[in-house]
């Protein structure tokens, strides 16, 4: 079914606005939680990418593709990150956010495998660790929030 085919959804900002702006100062937190342990901007955009193409939430990915974009990402890396494993295009400290991010988003899969969490230890302090699983966490509840009222990119 398409989402024109749909039937009417919630509409959760006017209807729980009190939740709706509780959900923005989260995600405003992790984002200043993120600046202050100076994790890279670059990654907190890989980070929402990811996660939204895991769960397939089409309003989540077109903004964030568009927000990497205008920070300079590059359409090679957008192109090839559902398959980072398999590129050169990714740096360590990128690769070892994707594995925790999708150990984030997959956590029904069996957890986040110790070695995972080793791999994002490695490369990050304690508060820039924090601060990833709170970026994956906060772009997985919009994406579900998103799946859940039919939200679609504007044409």
């Amino acid at each position: 079914m398409s989402n024109r085919d749909s039937i009417s959804r919630v509409a959760l900002k006017k209807i729980t606005p009190d939740v709706s702006a509780s959900m923005g100062s989260l995600h405003a937190a992790a984002v200043s939680a993120a600046q202050d342990a100076k994790v890279e901007p670059e990654i907190l955009e890989l980070i929402r990418i990811r996660a939204s193409q895991i769960n397939g939430c089409a309003f989540c990915l077109d903004m964030h593709t568009k927000d990497a974009r205008a920070q300079g990402e590059t359409e090679q890396r957008i192109y090839a990150l559902n398959a980072w494993r398999e590129t050169p295009f990714f740096s360590e400290r990128e690769r070892a956010a994707l594995a925790l991010t999708e150990a984030v988003t997959l956590v029904h899969d069996g957890r986040v495998p110790d070695a995972v969490y080793a791999e994002a230890a490695s490369v990050f302090d304690e508060a820039q660790v924090a601060a990833l699983i709170w970026a994956a966490t906060v772009i997985n509840a919009y994406n579900r929030i998103a799946i859940a009222t039919r939200m679609a990119p504007k044409s």
